[in-house]
């Protein structure tokens, strides 16, 4: 959501920009320390608290989201949010193909991460949002 935009779906509460902020360094770790263990830069025996951190850092992200707005699994970047979680479990279930999917739901979390928000915030579900 836009600074300053605000919508009667949208709920805030103070801190909350800095909570997710300080929630996306965190999964960040997560996601450094778990791409290590795939890469064989880290033992695999290390990697459950990378898991951890990467897996509680997204469901707490993904819960303030939905949250502040209920509407987000209907917009583009909460549909991407479901499709990294089927990617994910395809990861989990198939080693042979772990280090491709590794790359590919990186490359695509960032791009819908950092693309504008007209874009994140999409509405492919249900009645357009404005």
């Amino acid at each position: 959501m836009a600074k300053g935009k605000a919508t009667a779906d949208f709920r805030d509460f103070p801190g909350r920009r800095w909570l997710i902020v300080a929630l996306r360094a965190v999964h960040l770790v997560g996601l450094v320390g778990t791409g290590a263990v795939l890469l064989g830069s880290v033992p695999l025996a290390a990697s459950m608290p990378f898991v951890m951190t990467l897996m509680l850092s997204g469901i707490a992200m993904l819960a303030i989201d939905l949250w502040a707005a209920p509407g987000y699994l209907a917009e583009v970047a909460g549909g991407a949010i479901l499709l990294k979680l089927v990617l994910l479990g395809w990861l989990a279930l198939d080693p042979p193909r772990q280090l491709p999917l590794f790359w590919a739901i990186l490359v695509f979390s960032a791009v819908v991460a950092h693309a504008p928000a007209w874009v994140r915030h999409r509405r492919f579900i249900g009645a357009p949002k404005g």
